[in-house]
């Protein structure tokens, strides 16, 4: 598989950053608005998506809905960056009614994470564009999201979207559990959301591929079932890599004690991937933790585990 053919550009000084909210709703107002003050007091404006303040239970509206909103913001010549509102669930129900001939004819960067994984593959393998997970307009506006979180999403939307992935400022630790290095087109997501591809008509691919993973509250049993399907399917068969972002929340603990004995996660990890005899890193800040590096997916990446580093090669805005 070859790396993401389309590519949006930077954001602009005092660009429009559009919102469509294709999963999860807000649960209070003011977390939309926290979002959209955090935009402006930078000197950016925002487009709120038709039907971003609709609420149906668990999900931000009708699937159709959601996805004229998305559709919108990538026609509107207007809107420079699309970032969505949130993730959650939901985002998959979208993907039937999402205009991908549109999305193709009209490149711009797209940003969302956990449950947007199901976007981000869906555009990549059907309107070929590269696309960045980071942090939605809720969380832009969070007052529990880190300077460190925001910084490296503001870097990566301007235009600084080569060189290393940083690790976390708390705890720089990062672990090779295979050694080696190599070079390959990043893709991946919420490993959850990944599975839920599977059988579908955009099953995610990575054949030749560096794939990325992580996922928040996923037991080492609740992972080694995804890494057992992932493995009976050929899906690990295919990688060249492999780079694990945080598992937050994920080990075993008293207020989910499901199992008397467990694994930890790492003894999961490298039960099913050390055998793969790829590059294997675990642990930069990549995910649902207190700290995030916004992370572009579609474009070439080195993963040396040697020197335990991944490096994003070619940028993800042109």
């Amino acid at each position: 598989m070859t790396s993401a053919t389309r590519f949006g550009r930077p954001l602009p000084e005092g660009g429009t950053i559009g919102v469509p909210a294709p999963a999860s709703p807000y649960e209070n107002r003011s977390e939309i608005l926290r979002g959209v003050e955090a935009w402006e007091e930078r000197g950016y404006k925002v487009k709120l998506g038709e039907h971003v303040f609709e609420r149906d239970d668990y999900v931000a509206g009708s699937p159709e809905g959601r996805a004229r909103d998305v559709n919108a913001m990538f026609a509107d010549p207007g809107v420079d960056l699309v970032q969505c509102l949130m993730g959650g669930y939901g985002s998959a129900q979208t993907i039937p009614f999402l205009d991908f001939d549109l999305i193709a004819a009209n490149p711009k960067p797209f940003v969302g994470y956990s449950d947007i994984t199901a976007l981000h593959v869906a555009i990549r393998q059907r309107a070929g564009l590269a696309t960045i997970y980071g942090y939605g307009l809720v969380g832009m506006g969070d007052k529990e999201t880190t300077s460190f979180t925001r910084d490296r999403l503001l870097c990566v939307l301007g235009g600084e979207t080569t060189g290393e992935v940083p690790r976390d400022p708390d705890d720089p630790y990062v672990r090779a559990i295979n050694g080696g290095r190599v070079t390959a087109p990043l893709v991946g997501g919420c490993l959850w959301l990944l599975m839920q591809t599977m059988g579908t008509p955009w099953e995610f691919q990575c054949d030749g591929c560096i794939l990325f993973f992580e996922d928040v509250d996923l037991p080492p049993w609740y992972l080694d079932g995804a890494l057992t399907q992932l493995g009976h399917s050929g899906k690990l068969a295919q990688v060249v890599g492999v780079v694990i972002g945080e598992m937050d929340k994920s080990e075993w603990r008293e207020t989910r004690p499901e199992w008397p004995r467990t694994k930890s996660l790492e003894d999961v990890l490298e039960q099913h991937l050390g055998p793969l005899g790829v590059p294997v890193l675990y642990k930069l800040p990549l995910g649902h933790g207190k700290h995030q590096a916004a992370l572009p997916l579609g474009v070439t990446a080195t993963l040396d585990a040697d020197v335990r580093t991944l490096t994003i090669d070619d940028p993800v805005l042109r």
